[in-house]
């Protein structure tokens, strides 16, 4: 995957995700450009726009595997949020096998989990052992790393993208030999300060870290074993007119912090196709420009 695309043998990547129809809803994730209800336009919109590879679900790869899977890299999302029971709830189930991955011609397989919800010791179990039988498999392993937990919203502040919870949260991740952690990028610090859980030290607040972006995401890196796990920050939401100066301020982020890339997928499929070919290159353009340096 790290020879493909745009990107291919810098040691950066750039992943089109598209899973947000099981997460969220088909209708929110495509009403804004309906010709990605067809999966096809998802496997083309990774072609075009030049990315390492794309990561969606077992229907979409697994429908478009015998045209594609040899023309771009397939990363299979093996769990998922589904967001039409009621009343709402958050906990990523299997959608099937990674052997059914690895036989549609997958390189790869990502999987999510809630750290710190009540359901993150089955969800660790499960997915620490499609880990190991995907690397048995010779396939790499991707873990979309996130918080979640009512307790980490202290007094009206929202904790869940704190430096030093998403920090553990990779910390956890690469734990369980993920070979790229996928996390949001930091928006603030002091989660365990706030909810008074867990164990941390004022070195962390005081030596490792600034309220700057760069060194939050920093310690994010320090927290995937130096950085020897690669980092990619998501690139979040599409807010519209401003999707391309934030798609490309997460990446220069990231870069000058010493991640790995970025994975992107609404800002660039919520807007008409040659939009989300050229907002992805726009974000590849910055981890080819050598005059953006680790700071």
């Amino acid at each position: 995957m790290l020879d493909h695309g745009r990107l291919g043998g810098t040691g950066y990547c750039s992943i089109l995700p598209v899973d947000q129809g099981i997460e969220h809803s088909a209708g929110s994730a495509f009403a804004p450009n309906p010709i990605y209800f067809d999966p096809e336009h998802i496997i083309k919109l990774a072609i075009e726009g030049g990315c390492n590879g794309v990561a969606s679900t077992y229907g979409v790869l697994g429908i478009m595997s015998r045209k594609y899977a040899h023309r771009i890299p397939f990363i299979v999302k093996i769990n998922h949020n589904e967001f039409l029971s009621m009343p709402n709830r958050y906990d990523q189930t299997l959608f099937g096998s990674v052997r059914s991955a690895w036989n549609m011609g997958a390189v790869a397989i990502g999987a999510t989990i809630y750290w710190g919800s009540p359901e993150s010791s089955r969800q660790l179990k499960e997915i620490a052992e499609a880990f190991e039988l995907a690397h048995e498999l010779g396939m790499m392993t991707i873990l979309w790393c996130y918080t979640r937990n009512n307790g980490f919203k202290v007094d009206g502040i929202d904790y869940h993208a704190s430096a030093d919870l998403t920090g553990q949260a990779n910390h956890l991740g690469v734990t369980i030999q993920a070979d790229i952690i996928k996390q949001k990028l930091p928006v603030n610090n002091g989660g365990y300060l706030a909810t008074k859980h867990g164990k941390t030290s004022k070195l962390v607040y005081e030596r490792l870290t600034t309220d700057h972006p760069i060194d939050l995401t920093r310690y994010q890196v320090l927290n995937c074993y130096s950085g020897r796990i690669g980092l990619i920050n998501s690139g979040g939401e599409s807010q519209g007119e401003s999707d391309l100066s934030e798609a490309v301020t997460t990446a220069v982020i990231n870069k000058r912090a010493g991640g790995m890339g970025l994975i992107l997928g609404r800002k660039a499929f919520q807007r008409p196709f040659k939009e989300g070919v050229d907002l992805l290159n726009a974000v590849q353009d910055v981890y080819l420009d050598q005059s953006i340096t680790i700071a």
